[in-house]
């Protein structure tokens, strides 16, 4: 029998390794898997290279994983804003690394990865310091940017509820990156309000299929700020 549901937080982020590659979903604190996060900080995880779209807000959530020097290394698309002290102080001293990558670049990468495409041409970039070192090409008069796929060891999602096959279905701006990011790792953990029996999902209203999600961790009903737009 599939059943993709574990019993506690730290069973689902058991086995993620030092010197992992972890995508985090979230748009700020839409989506943001924060239990998750939590739960990882507590496991010990360290040299962690993380993929998100922005460095953490406040000293919660991603930010808090940053502050207990955890990190290695960052892909994001924003990692600086009004409450990215943790970031900000972390970088000025040279004590985690960044790889910018513009949002819409960051998005297709992920795509990419769980597509199974090598790579893909891009506008994004062409002309700045984020195209150096990289492959350019002149296609119908217009220059491109050669970009790759980002792969992923494990991906740490939000969703509203599963099925313990592992179908998903999000809330709202709750579902941003968790699709694609769900594809593109090898171990994806879905952080979920309310789990539901065989049946109990819309087939239509399904976006991450079973088949993309390997643990499922029921943590409560709440719901954050941001998620009812």
């Amino acid at each position: 029998m599939i059943n993709k549901i574990v019993e506690s937080l730290q069973a689902a982020v058991a086995n993620i390794h030092d010197g992992a590659t972890v995508m985090i979903g979230g748009f700020g604190n839409a989506g943001m898997p924060s239990a998750l996060i939590d739960a990882l900080i507590e496991q010990g995880a360290r040299d962690l290279t993380i993929v998100n779209n922005n460095a953490g807000n406040g000293e919660t959530g991603l930010a808090a994983l940053l502050k207990a020097k955890k990190v290695r290394k960052i892909i994001c698309s924003f990692p600086r804003q009004a409450d990215s002290q943790v970031f900000d102080a972390l970088y000025r001293a040279g004590e985690i690394e960044l790889e910018l990558t513009p949002q819409g670049n960051l998005a297709e990468r992920i795509r990419a990865a769980g597509a199974g495409i090598g790579g893909f041409f891009s506008p994004t970039g062409y002309g700045t310091l984020l195209a150096e070192g990289k492959e350019t090409r002149l296609i119908n008069g217009k220059h491109y940017v050669l970009e790759s796929p980002i792969h992923a060891d494990f991906a740490l999602i939000k969703a509203l509820r599963a099925d313990r096959w592992g179908n998903l279905v999000y809330r709202k701006t709750a579902r941003n990156f968790g699709p694609v990011m769900a594809m593109a790792a090898k171990c994806t953990i879905a952080q979920v309000n309310e789990v539901v029996e065989l049946g109990g999902l819309d087939p239509e209203a399904v976006i991450t299929p079973g088949i993309f999600v390997q643990r499922v961790v029921q943590v409560g009903q709440a719901t954050t700020a941001g998620e009812s737009k």
